[in-house]
C-alpha cells in the first residue's frame, strides 16, 4: 500500500486544528475524507451495512466530542478508525448479549429448560469481485487473522491503521498477518497450480 502524500497529511492536520477550534465545516470535510474507510472498518466488524452505517456515524460523533484528546502531530485517520472500530466492537458485543438472551428465552419457551447462546454466523466482508476460493480460504482463517488480512489487503489500511481500527498492538497485526498469509498460501497454492 502506498503511503499518503505529505500535502494530504498537512491539509488533514489543518482541518483537525480548525475542527478542534470549533469549526464544524472543517470536521465535515474530515468526515467526507474518511467516511468510506470508516464504513468499511465498521462493516468488516459488524457484517451489516445498516449496522456499519450507524456505527460509523456514532464513531464520527464520538471522535468529534473527543477531539480535545487527539494528539496534535499524530495522523488523524488511524485515531479515527480506532474510535469507529471501538464503536463497532461495542455494538457487536451488545448484539451478542441480546442474541444470547433471545436464544435462552426461545429455549425456555420450547421447554428445553436451558440453552447456550449460538454464535451469529461469521460474515466475511470482501470488497469488489472475488473468487469463491478466496472467500472460502479467508473464511477458514481464525477471526483475528481474517480481520487483519482483510484490513490490510482488501480495505487497503496500513499496519498502523489496522492496529488502530482493530484495537490491537502493531506487533499483533504483524504476527496475525504473517500466520494468515501463510495459511492462505497453503490453501490457495494447489488451486493456482491447477489453473491453466
Amino acid at each position: 500500500m502506498t503511503s499518503r502524500a505529505p500535502d494530504e497529511l498537512a491539509a488533514e492536520a489543518r482541518l483537525v486544528r480548525r475542527a478542534r477550534d470549533g469549526d464544524t465545516e472543517a470536521y465535515g470535510e474530515l468526515v467526507t475524507m474518511h467516511q468510506a474507510a470508516a464504513f468499511r472498518v465498521a462493516y468488516l466488524l459488524l457484517g451489516s451495512a445498516a449496522d456499519a452505517e450507524d456505527a460509523a456515524q456514532e464513531g464520527f460523533m464520538r471522535a468529534y466530542l473527543a477531539l480535545s484528546r487527539f494528539r496534535e502531530g499524530e495522523p488523524f485517520r488511524p485515531w479515527l478508525l480506532q474510535v469507529v472500530g471501538n464503536e463497532a466492537r461495542n455494538r457487536r458485543r451488545a448484539q451478542g448479549r441480546r442474541e444470547g438472551v433471545l436464544a435462552r428465552a426461545a429455549a425456555m419457551l420450547r421447554g428445553s429448560g436451558s440453552a447456550t447462546a449460538t454464535e451469529p454466523p461469521e460474515r466475511v466482508a470482501i470488497l469488489g469481485e472475488t473468487r469463491a476460493e478466496l472467500r472460502d480460504a479467508l473464511g477458514a482463517l481464525d477471526e483475528g487473522e481474517r480481520l487483519v488480512v482483510t484490513c490490510r489487503y482488501l480495505l487497503g489500511l496500513s499496519g498502523a491503521e489496522t492496529a488502530a481500527a482493530l484495537g490491537i498492538p502493531a506487533g499483533t497485526v504483524k504476527s496475525r498477518l504473517h500466520r494468515g498469509l501463510r495459511r492462505l498460501r497453503v490453501r490457495l497454492e494447489p488451486l493456482m497450480e491447477a489453473e491453466p
